[in-house]
């Protein structure tokens, strides 16, 4: 099995920061591409950022310039930084990441349970 088991949520004040952690264990053969997402109370899930194997980012235009996705591909880990965050930054945030567990399997999409974020004053 894959497990992808996220950290570092938790209440901030606007304005301030956080940084999330995921990382991936269990049988993993390659890790393609790797993102967060996040889903606030009464929406639909979202792309928030994304990156790719070779580090190549991409970011919702809503958070451009204040968060910023980083890997570390030796452990299977993706960090968000979320700086001069707003109130409507809060929801649950989710990892993602394409996986392979072995050589002859296919690409599967795998999910974290979610951590929360909540900016209020």
């Amino acid at each position: 099995q894959v497990q992808l088991v996220e950290s570092g949520g938790g209440l901030v004040h606007p304005g301030g920061s956080l940084r999330l952690s995921c990382a991936a264990s269990g049988t993993i053969f390659a890790i393609n591409a790797m993102g967060w997402y996040r889903q606030a109370p009464g929406k639909e899930r979202e792309m928030v950022a994304g990156v790719s194997v070779s580090g190549v980012t991409n970011y919702a235009d809503s958070v451009k310039g204040r968060f910023t996705i980083s890997r570390d591909n030796t452990q299977n880990t993706i960090y968000l930084e979320l700086n001069s965050l707003k109130p409507e930054d809060t929801g649950v945030y989710y990892c993602n990441a394409g996986v392979r567990r072995t050589l002859y399997d296919r690409w599967i999409a795998y999910w974290g349970q979610g951590t929360q974020v909540t900016v209020s004053s």
